[in-house]
């Protein structure tokens, strides 16, 4: 009895507080590009203090500085039969890999973690993109993974969201994040190793809505695949991807792929956003099913690769 109520007090106070926050929190924003292009300006650090340790076969982890002094940890994977020894003058493409909220770096490796299997399947797609010749890379998220912090918690700053409408630590999350893989994409620029005219990234629900803006704001990326991506509406509208999917005429191709039943995005918003991506070479896949995609997905990503 005493569960039943409880888990009736969980459902009536999650949909009072979407009540709250459809009604009453969050006002609508207007923002101009160039105000929005603005906030998605950095000062490169002078120093990266770039530190890398192989963990496996032509795998490495690594940690940076960003643009603000916060360090920032990932891992990059070359393909496994690849010598970086001998072919050194060899320029990998690059593919970048943006995990979802509540994730990390290291489910692009791994089938799971801690006991918890990587249901969204991303390490199917690095190994994908390794079998094509890509250098996969990855990081973790602000407040994600190894860059938790207990004062900035992911329940805490969805709670700020959802029942207080303070949009401001989810924004400055989605914004610092972005800015970390601006910086990431200064260091690949100066690898002799790595192809800064082939990168493309791939992102999964926030990884999705992060890819999307990253990759409208930041000329160096050349294809986006954008998975199941939240739709975001004008109260949050610095970090909703429809107001820069004009700006991605440039790129070699643009795929969103979705579900029919996605709890963060219905098929209506999933329209809307395709049909706002500026791109000739766009794709859009919708499948059946909710925010988690079926199994085998990732295998209508490789001609995207």
């Amino acid at each position: 009895m005493k569960k039943k109520m409880l888990i009736a007090i969980t459902v009536i106070l999650s949909v009072l507080g979407g009540i709250y926050y459809t009604f009453f929190t969050l006002d609508v924003e207007s923002i101009t590009e160039q105000e929005l292009m603005a906030y998605y300006q950095y000062h490169p650090p002078e120093d990266l203090d770039f530190k890398m340790t192989p963990i496996s076969q032509n795998v490495f982890k690594f940690s940076f500085k960003s643009f603000d002094g916060a360090v920032v940890n990932g891992q990059v994977g070359y393909p496994m039969d690849a010598n970086l020894e001998q072919d050194k003058a060899f320029k990998f493409p690059v593919l970048i890999g943006l995990h979802a909220m509540g994730r990390s770096y290291p489910r692009w490796w791994t089938d799971s973690l801690k006991g918890r299997p990587t249901v969204t399947r991303v390490n199917e797609i690095t190994k994908l993109a390794n079998q094509k010749g890509y250098a996969v890379i990855a990081l973790d998220a602000r407040y994600h993974g190894s860059r938790k912090d207990p004062e900035n918690s992911l329940s805490a700053i969805m709670m700020m969201l959802t029942f207080l409408g303070d949009k401001s630590r989810y924004q400055s999350m989605i914004r610092e994040s972005i800015l970390d893989y601006r910086v990431l994409l200064d260091w690949v620029e100066k690898q002799a190793n790595l192809d800064d005219s082939e990168i493309a990234l791939v992102g999964y629900s926030m990884g999705g809505q992060m890819s999307l803006l990253l990759g409208a704001i930041d000329s160096r990326i050349n294809k986006i695949a954008a998975i199941v991506p939240p739709f975001i509406d004008d109260r949050m509208v610095r970090v909703a991807p429809k107001n820069v999917t004009h700006l991605l005429g440039d790129k070699t191709s643009v795929w969103l792929l979705t579900s029919d039943a996605d709890e963060n995005s219905d098929q209506g918003q999933n329209l809307i956003l395709f049909n706002l991506i500026n791109n000739q070479n766009k794709k859009h896949i919708d499948y059946p099913g909710n925010h988690i995609l079926p199994e085998g997905y990732e295998r209508d990503l490789v001609d995207w690769l």
